[in-house]
């Protein structure tokens, strides 16, 4: 530079966005793995063999226990069917299964989501394929390293072709709760597929091959809002993933000439930072830090940490399913006196329960505290289930076999006839929602001297006959005429009755007959 001085460049600037770095979960073993694949396999079982379910409706009905026909706009659940102006019933279930999750939530965290979201169970379905073709964590990590050979290409392969066979089953699953599973499965093998079908088992398969398989971890981390809904639902009494830091830190190797005492009097915990619970953490993330929104309480780290316990001889419940409630009277009581002496005490591997650290799994001690499972939020979420659950199943047991709708044509607003009598013309709809064909008696009200007839049919004083086929909509043309005077008034209220001859049950429905204004 002018003045000598050396020039001096400018500091890198960080980059705004970082490369995402694959997660290789290690494989465990305990009793939460254990529970996940039992969830896994019932899951899957439910999810594959009901849409094989056979239920009698009829020789016209889908047979198909539980079919979602979009062609026919009709939801079958079994002995239960759906039809579109009942979208409402779905509504309800949408609102129990929210707060439902809300409540499993209050209770356990993202419990919901180590063991039982859909993408969590696809995700270990796949990592698990993955270990078996390319081995567990170390190995993956250095085939994913090493040049392309033989055998890698191979093994890769089989890898990727096993992970495409699952997801066009899978694909195949949830298309066949949209049609008939075993005409699907038809049509499939003699590749017979319709245009609508390939289009969706396409779209399924390449769903579930990418997000299983690919965008594991970063669908819950940036995908999926849950993550940033839960911190609302949770509180200090909710069961969620924790690290003991009073018996842990300070984290250090132990050596093998060092007994526990002379560990314990240098200052350090249990943990020996063999970094196990972040190796087999499908999330990628260290418990150990802290809390954490992208834990989802799986669980594996509390597998992973109990064996290393197990192998040094210290109690189960480092890493452990505990409530901020309870650590915070750990950290009160005698067991979270500072220093070394507070380690042996707060290793007797007792939960904030109670339970008994031989299980592992459970928390520090923390004398005198319970989870209490009735609190407020408890309560609230579990009377807003109890009521919308009752209020639909009120409904749906009361709710009509037939429905009536009736619309007013418009152009023209009424027809005077040669004899100066005025018409009115009415579109009348009833749904028929029973297997049988039913008639009906159309009536109507409110109008002095009203003849009522349909389209083809001559004008009638009485009552006029309506029939409906089995699970159809009835379409009509009505038409209303009054004599001459004796209608005043240029909007008069009248109202359409209809009543199923052989039950007797009865609908109706209140329309305008439309004069001219003088």
């Amino acid at each position: 530079m002018p003045d000598g001085t050396p020039f001096k460049s400018a500091p890198e600037q960080a980059p705004l966005y970082e490369s995402h770095k694959k997660i290789h979960p290690r494989a465990v073993s305990g009793r939460f793995r254990r529970l996940k694949w039992s969830a896994l396999g019932i899951l899957l079982a439910i999810f594959f063999v009901v849409p094989w379910l056979r239920w009698d409706r009829g020789a016209e009905a889908p047979g198909q226990a539980v079919l979602f026909d979009l062609e026919q706009a009709r939801f079958f659940i079994f002995g239960i069917e759906i039809w579109p102006q009942e979208i409402y019933y779905l509504t309800g279930l949408l609102i129990i299964a929210a707060v439902g999750l809300f409540l499993a939530t209050a209770l356990a965290g993202r419990i919901w989501c180590g063991f039982g979201c859909p993408h969590t169970v696809w995700t270990d379905l796949f990592i698990r394929i993955e270990q078996f073709f390319e081995g567990d964590r170390a190995e993956r990590i250095r085939m994913d390293k090493a040049r392309w050979s033989r055998r890698k290409l191979m093994r890769k392969t089989a890898k990727h072709a096993f992970w495409g066979v699952v997801s066009l089953v899978s694909g195949f699953g949830f298309l066949a709760y949209f049609t008939d599973a075993p005409t699907l499965a038809a049509d499939m093998a003699t590749l017979n597929l319709s245009g609508n079908a390939l289009t969706f088992l396409g779209l399924f398969t390449v769903s579930t091959y990418t997000m299983a398989g690919f965008a594991r971890e970063q669908m819950c981390k940036y995908m999926c809002p849950w993550p940033r809904i839960q911190s609302a639902m949770l509180d200090e009494h909710s069961l969620v993933v924790t690290y003991q830091p009073l018996r842990g830190d300070t984290r250090a190797p132990k050596r093998k000439s060092e007994s526990w005492e002379q560990r314990q009097a240098r200052g350090y915990g249990d943990c020996i930072d063999c970094a196990q619970c972040v190796q087999v953490c499908p999330m990628g993330i260290d418990i150990r830090e802290g809390a954490n929104a992208d834990c989802i309480n799986c669980g594996l780290c509390v597998d992973a940490c109990d064996k290393i316990m197990d192998s040094v001889g210290r109690p189960r419940g480092l890493i452990a399913f505990d409530t901020l409630a309870g650590q915070a009277a750990a950290a009160l009581g005698p067991a979270a006196a500072p220093g070394p002496a507070a380690a042996p005490a707060a290793a007797t591997g007792c939960g904030a329960g109670g339970g008994c650290g031989t299980g592992g799994g459970c928390a520090v001690a923390a004398p005198g505290y319970r989870v209490p499972l009735i609190r407020a939020r408890v309560v609230v979420y579990l009377v807003v289930m109890i009521l919308v659950g009752a209020l639909m199943t009120v409904t749906f047991a009361n709710r009509a076999r037939f429905e009536v709708s009736v619309l007013r044509d418009r152009a023209p607003l009424y027809v005077t006839l040669q004899d100066g009598s005025l018409r009115n013309a009415y579109t009348f709809k009833v749904a028929n929602k029973t297997r049988d064909s039913r008639a009906y008696t159309l009536a109507i009200s409110g109008l002095t001297g009203a003849d009522l007839a349909t389209a083809g049919d001559g004008d009638t004083n009485g009552p006029v006959t309506i029939e409906a086929d089995p699970d159809s909509v009835a379409t009509y043309r009505v038409y209303v005429t009054v004599p001459p005077g004796s209608v005043g008034a240029a909007s008069t209220p009248l109202t359409f009755t209809l009543t199923e001859r052989v039950r007797g049950d009865t609908q109706t429905y209140t329309s305008v007959f439309l004069a001219p204004h003088d």
